[in-house]
């Protein structure tokens, strides 16, 4: 299986994508073209649920959407004028196929296929509910929750099922579900995941980011604002805001590396906003230096930013194979690392004897950046300095990001300074929490109601953690042996 970023085991993981279009001639084609748009946010599998007007079809699989979902048989087993997808990398929940979304259920109100982008918070506590009201679950996905939820609720029409059930939940989601009378899309109420309402013709699509619009030739509509709930029917949108207002609380990690520099979140366009981070950066961060080099692919905005700041020239001193997934040499720690060089490479000529400025996006373990530094110093480099475009990531992410647990993130366990040393580089720094706001267009973080969500940068979690509270390890124990392969 192939993974999108050469260093695939020092990134904070993606989350998920989801796609769906309601109205279209070959919704499944379109539906696979939009997800092809959405790889980034996820690289382990696939889903596709298409409705014919009378029966669902799905085809779900392990790897990506290319491989998949590039034959005509499979599109044409997905028959409908209806469609939802999803791209996947387990938050929670094993890599298995039963784990792979959009998950189906044949409900008493019809069937009902949903596609989630986020992390439900209270997923154990709810399941381990359900369990003993004698629900069955299929899979280990905080997903299945919703369905179930929906399935034992006491209302009588669908939607009031579904309001219900999203009442009961907390933490993050952007769902696209898929039902015999339409589509339905909806946001967390503080707005932490994406989700984007475009148009192709008559038809309506939702998706986790502009650029699946772009890619599938769609109009950009608007945002789903946080808390709405659309649904899609007849050709016709209608808004329900089941859920009292609330400030909201976006995901800033968007901005920082998540979403794809050609969208644009809430407005605002991501490849503009890394530059700017850059720019702040290298107010905050000056050194001097005779390059700025980006760590491709997540660092080349903000060091263009950078480079642009400081007047310091912005040069390509780390090439980066395009052809090359996880490595695929294994024995031995000498061969494995020799492997490092078929993803990342040094541009030796250009290196040799000069001042660099890495730009990174951020620093999870360390793992990373040491190997980068040490590359640098390997070609000749004189001194390294590494710009980090992101406050340092010293929390735990319990929205949709499989962030490492605390303990094994350097920043929580290390000072600025003893990450340099751990990293190897002349110097260290990184984005303060007011820069980055600053980069958004803030004057600085509202501490008392923080605009944006940043928890893994400031440990302020916008939610109640039920699932991750003390009282509740032993639950989470008892589920996470079920997760094993």
């Amino acid at each position: 299986m192939l993974t999108t970023h050469p260093f695939d085991d020092d990134k904070l993981r993606e989350e998920c994508g989801v796609f769906g279009i309601h109205g279209a001639e070959s919704a499944a084609a379109v539906a696979a073209l939009g997800l092809h748009a959405l790889q980034h946010r996820g690289q382990e599998a696939a889903g596709i649920t298409a409705f014919d007007g009378k029966d669902f079809h799905t085809h779900r699989a392990m790897g990506h959407v290319a491989g998949n979902f590039d034959r005509d048989d499979i599109i044409r087993q997905l028959a409908g004028a209806s469609a939802i997808g999803h791209v996947r990398y387990s938050t929670t929940g094993e890599t298995a196929l039963r784990n792979v979304q959009p998950l189906f259920a044949d409900l008493a109100t019809g069937g009902f296929a949903v596609a989630h982008n986020g992390n439900i918070s209270n997923a154990m506590a709810l399941r381990k509910i359900l369990v003993r009201r004698g629900s069955i679950f299929q899979s280990t996905s905080d997903t299945e929750v919703i369905i179930h939820l929906v399935a034992t609720s006491n209302y009588r029409t669908l939607l009031d099922r579904f309001i219900d059930a999203l009442k009961q939940v907390e933490g993050a989601y952007s769902l696209i579900c898929l039902t015999a009378e339409g589509m339905i899309g909806c946001r967390d109420p503080l707005g932490i995941r994406p989700l984007v309402i475009g148009k192709l013709g008559d038809a309506y699509i939702l998706a986790s980011e502009t650029v699946a619009l772009d890619v599938v030739g769609a109009e950009f509509v608007r945002s789903v604002d946080p808390g709405e709930l659309v649904i899609i029917r007849d050709g016709q949108l209608s808004s329900h805001r089941p859920f009292a207002d609330r400030a909201a609380r976006p995901c800033i990690f968007e901005y920082v590396y998540f979403s794809r520099p050609d969208s644009i979140v809430d407005g605002t366009s991501v490849y503009s906003v890394r530059k700017a981070i850059g720019a702040e950066l290298a107010r905050e961060n000056p050194v001097d230096a005779d390059l700025v080099i980006p760590v491709p692919d997540s660092g080349t905005p903000a060091a263009i930013g950078y480079a642009q700041e400081s007047g310091i020239p912005f040069e390509l001193g780390i090439i980066r194979s395009h052809y090359v997934g996880r490595t695929f040499i294994q024995p031995g720690d000498k061969v494995r690392h020799l492997g490092v060089k078929l993803k990342h490479n040094a541009n030796r000529a250009l290196i040799a004897g000069k001042r660099i400025v890495l730009i990174d996006d951020s620093i999870v373990r360390g793992t990373t950046s040491l190997k980068i530094v040490q590359m640098m110093r390997d070609a000749g480099a004189a001194e390294v300095h590494m710009r980090i475009a992101s406050p340092p990531t010293s929390h735990s992410c319990f929205y949709g990001v499989d962030t490492p647990e605390r303990a094994k993130l350097l920043a929580a366990q290390m000072t600025v300074g003893q990450m340099a040393n751990f990293i190897n580089a002349d110097s260290l720094s990184f984005l303060t929490i007011d820069g980055l706001y600053r980069a958004l267009g803030e004057a600085r973080r509202a501490d008392d109601c923080p605009q944006y969500c940043d928890a893994c940068f400031t440990g302020d979690y916008p939610t109640t953690l039920t699932d991750f509270d003390e009282n509740s390890l032993e639950d989470q124990f008892s589920l996470l042996a079920e997760r094993v392969v």
